[in-house]
């Protein structure tokens, strides 16, 4: 601490009066100097500001108390940012936009009880070339009075310059609790728009810097005013910034000087770099992007959160991503997108996801569209998961700005395809990836989504809660010193996926809800959100291949190739179990399960039971083996894989399995209800072959023991029923059961019998004996 040189004091009366004088005098002086180091250089109006050497603490909110400011100690409440990108030049409409920022944050922040940290991001419009020019006065002068109000007593606001920053948008900036700077950037030349300094601009710069304090009011104004000079003076109470005509008053304060030398001169216009503003303690830290952002602000990047919602009106546009992921579903869903950015100048896209993964190649391609890719276009993203972000899935969701899930929806974990090693490899060195689409998140996190043998823990920290691996833990404590203060805790069991109600208690996900309008509320989406689907067709694929549909798909389909049988010809039951069976395909083929292979699987096993039917009577092995493949080409279609590796895959398993069950029984009973009530009904009984009644059963069943029909061998007769191919024939007085060797033979057909085996009688038509 700096020594104070002893003052003097004029004659008084007594001793004992001069001694309170001086005591007094000095408890002024060091109370000055306790200020400043509290809360920054003093800057009552009319005395220049004290600026000394900068000190190794961290920034501190103004709002904050603490025991030795004499505050209540409390709870401290978990700290959030809240990002708005302060489109330059600022006019009319940055201020509304600000302004409806603010009021939504503080807003969301008393609802979720977090402590806000209002973060202004100056960024340049895609159409203006000089970083800042052109901002009104009258609009910047509204916007920093309406920061510096008591409507933002609870918030802590910081201005964040990632390039250089002139013209009027410096007077909020100023107006902000601090400002953070990037290592190149710059601020200053507040006046280069204006050709004549007007009197109500030195006014409100002044107000303006003396009610924030981040720079002292005499620094504002040179920064604005070219006329004025700034001179940097030490004197025996530390460094001060006055300008040059207020040097003087200095020594009428009995102000020891030092030394002086001009830091701006008269005639130019102030500009400081960041290295500059933060040695003379001007600017808390420096940031060169949202990541060292946030650990200046001594926050988790994921608790930055920037939401159009919270600023500007969306025109948004909602796209699904449901099934495997493949090249395909990616391309689309990018066209998608594309289209609606060219054609309707959106800025939001809500990705709902229900999908187990399937390639992560092609999972990091979406994820990089998604990220890097539409942040360039000033688009925000937000992943819907309401049932499953599986594997690679959930890399694409947390690809995009927000996460919003449903409460028992399944991120990461086992998914449709067993990640290979060379994959795993290559998306470790993606999730570490500084510019990468999971920048904003913990790559460990991220990475576990997807491999099982990456464990992540609980880490507290301030009322913050993250999840991090020990490897990424050890990455941070060697960059950050900081790191040391996260408390480990238990471990998360990621291998099955994590749950969207462990997903928004961690801070993975920003919301939790329970259905879609929740989602809308959120984000302020009362006109609801235009979806983005091909059509009908889509609509009817993901019907067709819900497990309930597609099982009675298959039932209705065998049961009509059943009913085909029983009636002379190709008919309605065969047109039936085309439409089913190319419908059950076409839906799994579009949807990602099924290709070429599964479809001639199933046309193989068909033909190889038409050829045991027809052509080689018996049930042999192209019974059995077409029966197989059939069964095979059913499964595989229902499913991406073959063999089941993990436990999602044996669920799938599972599920084929018992489309299949179903289907049979739906068979079976379908099958039962045609035999007893069909042949009874009036139109379709005469196309329907009907069973016999039970005694007649029990004739035949008699004539078929004792029965030898040798002696019919190429005995000519005429059919009584269909033969498809079994039915019945009359030969003179003699009604026999008899077999079609060939094709299909209609009722009152001349027939020859061309074979006996045994009870068996086969027949052909007579015209081709």
């Amino acid at each position: 601490m700096r020594t104070l040189r002893p003052t003097t004091l004029k004659p008084v009366p007594t001793c004992q009066t001069a001694l309170s004088k001086g005591l007094r005098r000095a408890v002024v002086l060091l109370m000055v100097v306790m200020s400043w180091a509290a809360r920054g250089p003093l800057l009552a109006s009319g005395a220049p500001a004290q600026i000394s050497a900068p000190t190794h603490e961290g920034p501190q909110s103004p709002k904050q108390s603490s025991p030795e400011q004499g505050g209540t100690v409390l709870q401290e409440k978990p700290a959030v940012g809240y990002l708005l990108r302060v489109k330059l030049p600022i006019d009319g409409e940055s201020y509304q936009r600000a302004k409806l920022f603010v009021r939504k944050a503080l807003e969301r922040a008393r609802a979720r009880n977090h402590r806000p940290i209002l973060i202004f991001h100056f960024q340049l419009r895609p159409d203006q070339q000089e970083y800042g020019r052109g901002s009104e006065f009258g609009a910047s002068s509204d916007l920093a009075r309406f920061l510096t109000s008591k409507e933002l007593s609870e918030a802590r606001t910081v201005a964040y310059i990632c390039q250089s920053l002139q013209g009027h948008a410096v007077l909020v900036a100023l107006a902000c609790d601090e400002i953070i700077m990037a290592p190149d950037a710059e601020i200053g030349a507040a006046g280069v728009d204006e050709q004549v300094i007007e009197p109500d601009m030195r006014s409100t710069y002044r107000l303006i810097a003396e009610r924030r304090r981040s720079f002292p009011a005499d620094v504002a104004l040179a920064l604005l005013d070219p006329a004025v000079e700034l001179v940097e003076v030490k004197t025996d109470l530390g460094t001060e910034y006055v300008l040059s005509d207020r040097v003087e008053e200095l020594r009428k304060q009995k102000r020891t000087i030092l030394g002086q030398r001009v830091l701006i001169p008269a005639g130019q216009l102030g500009k400081f770099t960041a290295e500059e503003a933060r040695r003379l303690r001007l600017i808390s830290y420096l940031a060169s992007d949202v990541r060292e952002l946030a650990r200046a602000l001594e926050i988790p990047p994921e608790s930055i959160e920037e939401d159009l919602a919270l600023s500007e009106n969306w025109v948004p546009i909602g796209v699904s991503l449901k099934g495997p992921i493949d090249s395909d579903k990616v391309r689309r869903v990018q066209r998608i997108i594309e289209d609606a950015i060219r054609d309707r100048q959106i800025n939001l896209v809500v990705l709902e996801i229900s999908s187990p993964g399937g390639s992560i190649s092609q999972s990091m391609q979406l994820a990089n569209f998604l990220g890097p890719g539409l942040r360039k276009e000033q688009v925000h993203t937000v992943a819907y998961v309401p049932e499953q972000a599986r594997a690679d899935a959930a890399l694409v969701a947390l690809a995009c700005s927000q996460l919003v899930v449903h409460p028992d929806a399944i991120l990461g974990g086992s998914g449709a395809v067993e990640p290979s090693q060379e994959d795993l490899q290559l998306l470790r060195q993606a999730v570490k990836n500084p510019e990468g689409p999971w920048a904003h998140r913990s790559w460990s996190l991220a990475l576990a989504m997807v491999d099982s043998s990456v464990e992540v823990y609980e880490y507290r920290r301030r009322g913050q809660q993250q999840l991090f691996s020990l490897e990424e833990m050890e990455e941070m404590a060697k960059r950050d010193p900081t790191a040391a203060e996260w408390i480990k805790g238990q471990r998360v069991a990621t291998r099955g996926g994590l749950k969207g109600q462990k997903a928004g208690e961690v801070g993975l996900a920003d919301f939790v809800v329970r259905d879609f309008a929740e989602l809308q509320k959120e984000f302020s989406l009362e006109k609801g959100v235009p979806w983005a689907e091909p059509g009908w067709a889509q609509h009817l694929i993901d019907l067709l291949a819900r497990p309930e549909v597609a099982g009675l798909l298959l039932a209705i389909g065998f049961f009509a190739l059943y009913f085909e049988l029983h009636t002379p010809g190709v008919g309605l039951g065969g047109f039936i179990a085309t439409v089913c069976f190319l419908l059950f395909f076409w839906s799994r083929f579009l949807g990602g399960t099924a290709g070429w292979l599964e479809v001639l699987l199933f046309l193989a096993g068909v033909v190889c039971l038409l050829l045991e039917i027809f052509v080689l009577p018996g049930f042999g092995i192209f019974g059995l083996g077409g029966g197989l493949l059939i069964i095979a080409s059913l499964i595989l279609a229902s499913q991406t894989f073959v063999i089941p590796r993990n436990e999602y895959q044996m669920q799938q398993s599972m599920q084929s399995l018992m489309i299949l069950v179903g289907a049979f029984l739906g068979v079976l009973v379908l099958a039962w209800v045609a035999r007893k009530w069909l042949p009874r009904m009036p139109v379709v009984g005469r196309m329907f072959l009907p069973p016999p009644e039970p005694e007649e059963a029990e004739q035949i069943r008699q004539r078929e023991i004792l029965a030898d029909y040798h002696d019919l061998l190429g005995a000519v007769g005429i059919t009584t029923t269909p033969l498809v191919p079994s039915g019945k024939a009359r030969f003179g007085n003699r009604l026999v059961d008899v077999t079609a060797d060939g094709e299909l033979i209609e009722r009152g057909k001349k027939i020859v019998v061309t074979e006996v085996q045994g009870y068996r009688v086969l027949v052909r038509p007579l015209d081709e004996h």
